[in-house]
């Protein structure tokens, strides 16, 4: 006996597909095209979130679409820097990266977490490979300054001054997503730096021009008032950024943040966004459908 095919489909079924379909001009305006997408903060907390996020990315690539991540690791290095008798301190949100804790610094980002991440691209059936940012990022010391305005020298602490894009170009070209670790190479010593990793993405997006550099952190967007969740900014434009720091609505450590995103944008990235990494599939969300879930900064005049 033949059954009778169902012929109401569940809802729930039928809005899966919708949602598919509504994504499929994303799909295909973005095919090809290169995605920048640093990954930091608190949202590195929770290891399934963190293996939802490194399976998302290998969805981008199933896509057709190129992805290169930056990530942090703030926590895990203060971590082990306490398991190995050194105290962590900041300066003015640096951390102070004397000689010896430069090396747990290098061994916890390059040598933990970088492969840590690329492991689980790997078993979500991605293709990725880690690539320590000291063969990617040129530094410079930077130093600091206390309440008087006197400089404080924060140690084994950089700012990206160029990028040798040899090895990501080389792993985009065989449809490899490249990992990168926010350190860098001092320029003249070849000693390593410990780079903010905001910044370095925002460093190398400059150099490799994608269509999106997406800040993936532990908070929703960009907000009018930061203790409120409903009161977040969709979409503002480079001059409206401004404005909104100049009217101390973008405050504190968003500052650099934000302009280090402007001038991605001055450089030819087409938009800069901000995202929860708290939430699951918070970077699909944003890139695949029209509302998006987080604050994007455009070049645009409106």
């Amino acid at each position: 006996m033949i059954s009778k095919r169902k012929v109401d489909q569940p809802e729930q079924e039928i809005q899966k597909a919708n949602i598919l379909v509504e994504a499929l001009q994303y799909m295909q305006s973005y095919r090809d095209k290169m995605v920048l997408i640093k990954f930091g903060g608190s949202a590195m907390d929770d290891p399934e979130l963190v293996k939802s996020l490194m399976r998302d990315i290998v969805v981008l690539e199933a896509m057709g679409l190129n992805p290169v991540v930056v990530h942090g690791g703030g926590k895990a290095i203060s971590k082990a820097m306490t398991e190995a008798g050194l105290e962590a301190k900041f300066v003015n949100g640096l951390r102070v990266t004397t000689p010896e804790a430069i090396d747990i610094v290098e061994r916890t980002l390059s040598g933990t977490i970088n492969p840590g991440l690329v492991e689980m691209m790997r078993d979500a059936g991605g293709k990725a490979v880690g690539i320590p940012g000291t063969n990617v990022f040129v530094g410079e010391k930077i130093m600091e300054k206390d309440a008087e305005g006197n400089p404080i020298d924060i140690g084994r602490v950089g700012r990206v001054i160029g990028s040798l894009l040899s090895r990501v170009e080389e792993a985009l070209s065989l449809q490899i997503t490249p990992v990168i670790s926010p350190l860098a190479r001092e320029l003249g010593t070849n000693n390593a730096l410990n780079v903010n990793a905001d910044l370095a993405a925002a460093a190398l997006a400059r150099e490799l021009k994608p269509v999106k550099l997406i800040f993936i952190s532990d908070v929703p967007g960009l907000m009018y008032d930061p203790s409120d969740p409903s009161t977040i900014i969709k979409s503002i434009n480079r001059k409206e950024a401004y404005d909104l720091m100049e009217k101390g609505i973008i405050s504190g450590g968003m500052i650099p943040k934000v302009k280090s995103a402007i001038d991605a944008l001055n450089a030819g990235v087409r938009k800069v966004h901000f995202i929860d990494g708290r939430l699951p599939h918070t970077l699909l969300l944003e890139i695949f459908t029209p509302e998006g879930i987080g604050t994007e900064i455009v070049r645009e005049q409106r």
